[in-house]
């Protein structure tokens, strides 16, 4: 089996790669490398392309008869979509259906798709189930709900089988520590994190007044690694359903900035120098999610707690210094 994986050369399009490979199917990891800090992707058939590029993506469908596809590629950063918004649009939905309409023309009716929390906005009831109202506040936010949108659209007429993954707080390293986080732009907390403690920085919370147990944001984790079994769980099913879905992924429980600084602190052993700012606009008090539906349907459940999340990012850093930046 052939499957094609748009941004199989970044974090979480490479640990997919790599589980596949592990499970003899074919990845063909197709990537614009346009993030410096890519992996040599070694688990399959490298491709370098964009997908603006629809004559190229249709050429690759049609030359390794791929069976379904893993659609990774895409601009993630909120604050730059909202300075930004054309070129999120453009890459977003634009490539997105440039991809859809070289699969449908090669006769590929299998597709994952790698969706965002962001879809929700400011949630209705914690924990956020797929039945909360989709109201994104953000650019980002907006381009993954109009591509959720326009995958229910294409499944009745093109008879279009889709799983939509909905991503928590994503984070960690492989267990062997040939892959982990590392983006050209890193806004995640994790990694900032343990670059404060690498750098001997400041570490800067953003909000000490939200209406939570330590008054920082809470949200939910998610270590890579089963993030990339929920892809292969959710691949399988819908190849042998021919049913499409939409599913939480996250670990169903939440923890505060404080609550990382405080296992940062005990695993590294390493005291942060914490600055309070102010809460950034828009920006949820709590974010969890209800995980059930992934549970249920996919026989999918994460393994790693927080601590193991942090400690292979934390070893992984450890092993990589030169990927830290100022």
């Amino acid at each position: 089996m052939h499957v094609l994986v748009t941004g199989g050369s970044g974090y979480i399009g490479s640990h997919v790669c790599k589980l596949l490979a592990k499970n003899n199917i074919i990845p063909i990891c197709y990537d614009n490398l346009s993030e410096k800090n890519q992996f040599s992707n070694t688990w399959g058939i490298f491709i370098e392309g964009d997908i603006l590029d629809k004559k190229k993506l249709s050429k690759i469908l049609s030359k390794y008869k791929v069976d379904a596809t893993l659609h990774f590629a895409g601009k993630i950063l909120i604050e730059e979509s909202l300075k930004n918004p054309l070129a999120y649009y453009q890459n977003n939905v634009t490539g997105t259906l440039n991809l859809l309409e070289a699969m449908l023309e090669n006769n590929v009716k299998n597709i994952v798709f790698s969706s965002s929390c962001a879809v929700y906005g400011k949630p209705q009831t914690i924990p956020i189930s797929e039945d909360n109202t989709k109201a994104p506040i953000s650019v980002y936010g907006r381009t993954k709900n109009i591509i959720e949108n326009i995958l229910y659209d294409l499944k009745k007429p093109y008879k279009l089988n889709y799983g939509i993954l909905r991503y928590f707080n994503v984070a960690g390293a492989s267990a062997n520590l040939d892959i982990g986080e590392a983006h050209m732009q890193e806004t995640h907390l994790i990694p900032n994190i343990i670059k404060a403690i690498l750098l001997d920085k400041e570490f800067y919370v953003y909000g000490n007044d939200f209406d939570t147990k330590d008054g920082s944001a809470i949200r939910d984790y998610i270590h890579v690694e089963d993030l990339a079994s929920a892809h292969y769980a959710s691949l399988m099913y819908i190849l042998n359903t021919n049913k499409s879905f939409s599913a939480n992924i996250g670990s169903g429980e939440g923890f505060s900035v404080m609550d990382l600084i405080h296992i940062a602190e005990k695993i590294t052993k390493k005291k942060i120098k914490v600055v309070f700012k102010q809460k950034k606009e828009g920006d949820p008090p709590i974010l969890i999610a209800d995980n059930n539906t992934a549970k249920n349907l996919l026989n999918w459940s994460p393994s790693a707690d927080i601590e193991n999340i942090f400690k292979t990012a934390w070893l992984w850093y450890k092993k990589n210094p030169n990927l830290l930046k100022d």
